[in-house]
């Protein structure tokens, strides 16, 4: 049964939503949209998240065992990161994964919460058996179990496209130099706990070589290799690594 924390949690993933489609509509429409609801979707994110770290993690403790667990929590980096955008000028990419995130996570409340309260059950599935859950609820359940693969490609793409987004933003002074730091170690982090961002980086790397390639300036080509080595170096450090399905 849903505890008040869940609605809360919940509630806060609905805010983004709503909050966020409002806002990605009105900007990609060219019209004039308050900021107000940008910073609303990440109000939305940074309740959320707040939850689930504390869920996971408890009470915050000044020492530094639960602040190293933290910080290798994805959960945490994502709540960090909600609030470095909420109190940054708008990047309005920077919604798309906690849209696609809150979607998968409205979707399933509603079909685990808000559906049993509201549609009857459907036969059991075996004489004496337990009701199966209605229609719409399994097809609500199919289609997120279809498209989840698919909609966390979309997000390690859309993360990468993101760090472009900011440092082009800290180069042309539309948004702080501490910014891209931050992102560059969220990213690196993702790169180790997420086979999804891995293989965005892989495919990322290899389109790159391959327009180097046919551009046919060596002298560049030599430049893309040495940052490659830098990154890779700066990468291979030891991180303890999570997994795909923590994210809130």
């Amino acid at each position: 049964m849903a505890t008040t924390q869940h609605y809360l949690w919940a509630g806060g993933h609905f805010l983004l939503l709503v909050s966020a489609l409002r806002y990605l509509l009105a900007y990609v429409m060219f019209k004039t949209v308050s900021a107000w609801w940008y910073r609303a979707s990440f109000l939305g994110a940074l309740v959320s998240y707040a939850i689930v770290c504390h869920k996971s993690l408890g009470t915050p403790q000044p020492n530094a065992a639960y602040l190293r667990k933290a910080m290798l929590d994805e959960n945490v980096q994502y709540l960090f990161l909600a609030f470095i955008w909420w109190s940054s000028k708008p990047v309005p990419v920077a919604l798309i994964p906690y849209f696609i995130f809150s979607l998968f996570h409205a979707l399933t409340f509603t079909r685990t919460s808000l559906m049993p309260r509201f549609l009857p059950p459907g036969p059991p599935a075996t004489s004496g058996g337990p009701p199966q859950p209605h229609p719409l609820a399994k097809r609500l359940q199919a289609w997120v179990k279809t498209n989840y693969d698919k909609a966390m490609r979309i997000v390690a793409y859309t993360e990468l496209i993101i760090f472009l987004r900011v440092v082009l933003g800290a180069l042309f002074f539309k948004n702080s130099f501490t910014v891209p730091l931050f992102y560059a170690h969220f990213i690196r982090q993702r790169y180790m706990q997420s086979a999804f961002t891995r293989n965005a980086i892989s495919v990322a790397d290899a389109r790159i070589l391959d327009l180097l390639h046919r551009l046919g300036n060596p002298a560049v080509e030599d430049v893309w290799g040495k940052v490659r080595d830098l990154v890779g170096r700066w990468g291979a450090s030891p991180v303890q690594t999570g997994g795909d399905a923590g994210r809130d």
